[in-house]
């Protein structure tokens, strides 16, 4: 595989060697990162991140990024440009990507990213839509491969909502990986069948072992990670008092915890988090639904098991692999 020039717009465009071949790379940057050696691969690249949904790491990871690798990252928000609105997709890609040397997209539309990546002519990298989240899917890898040493076999167990882009994506990039993945959700909000299938057809060159459940019990038996993300969406965010109803018996609690059957289980969020009232968001769902905590309890948030900001963190480093492997001028044998 030549990285060189390629998009970052799903796994799915990616064999289990490449996939690997990112984790570990990213796991390099970050030593190099922690010891204060410099790493200039991008140097002299201008970068644009264009962000029609808020995000806190993200942007902070590519702009880092951007910058620990000699690049400089140019912010584009929703309100400065014309994507979609008076010019087309295509036509912005094409100006961008001839001043450009690389954009990240994070919005709500794959079809978006895929035609900036078609048009633009430089590697296009996707921040997240509400189909995929590729790159926390390299983050979320190597964090499980710190802890546990290793990929294949683990148990990985999805609580929540299992339609959303970080239930998708951890679902197609463990059957690539070879980790087991088992979606626990309630019926009304279980993945769709065509991912699941996509998803299947990945798991029967890998060995990965695949399940999606409305059972707790089964579902969280012997898991090695227990990962969860917020009930609400953004922009769905009508949709509280169902969502709440539905999955409160799916919240990440000591409970679930000791389901698990597993002292060295670890806990993970792509964040934002809500296990507490410390956010104005939190407070007004406590004075709407009476709830002080949502997707995960303050206890297990901040226990022994929590990896979620060690995982933050490596957005950073897996980021900057990503952008690095395929923008800049680096010699990778193949994987």
């Amino acid at each position: 595989m030549i990285f060189q020039g390629k998009s970052f717009l799903a796994e799915k465009d990616f064999t289990k060697d490449e996939l690997q071949y990112l984790i570990d790379f990213s796991k390099h940057l970050k030593n190099l990162k922690k010891r204060g050696i410099p790493h200039r691969y991008l140097e002299g690249q201008n970068i644009a991140l264009l962000f029609e949904k808020n995000s806190t790491r993200t942007r902070a990871a590519f702009t880092v990024a951007a910058n620990d690798l000699g690049a400089h990252p140019e912010f584009l928000g929703a309100n400065d440009i014309q994507l979609g609105s008076k010019e087309s997709v295509s036509d912005t890609a094409k100006v961008l990507g001839s001043m450009f040397d690389g954009i990240e997209y994070r919005g709500s539309s794959q079809d978006v990213v895929e035609s900036l990546a078609e048009h633009a002519g430089v590697p296009v990298w996707n921040g997240l839509t509400d189909d995929w989240h590729p790159t926390q899917m390299i983050a979320d890898f190597l964090t499980i491969q710190e802890n546990f040493g290793y990929l294949e076999g683990i148990n990985l167990v999805y609580c929540g909502d299992g339609r959303n882009n970080v239930a998708n994506s951890l679902l197609v990039t463990g059957a690539i990986l070879g980790t087991n993945v088992r979606i626990v959700s309630p019926k009304e909000l279980q993945p769709e069948e065509k991912v699941v299938a996509f998803a299947q057809k990945f798991a029967a060159d890998s060995g990965a072992k695949l399940v999606v459940t409305d059972s707790v019990e089964e579902g969280v038996s012997n898991a090695d990670v227990l990962y969860t993300d917020v009930w609400v969406s953004m922009g769905e965010e009508e949709k509280f008092a169902e969502r709440i109803e539905l999955l409160l018996p799916y919240q990440v609690n000591q409970k679930m915890i000791e389901l698990a059957q597993n002292e060295d289980v670890i806990f993970m969020h792509c964040l934002p988090a809500f296990h507490d009232t410390n956010t104005k968001y939190a407070k007004d769902i406590l004075e709407k639904f009476g709830l002080q905590e949502m997707e995960v309890t303050d206890e297990v948030f901040n226990g022994k098991y929590a990896q979620q900001f060690e995982q933050a963190e490596n957005r950073l480093h897996s980021i900057k692999a990503i952008m690095a492997a395929t923008s800049g001028n680096l010699f990778i044998t193949k994987v």
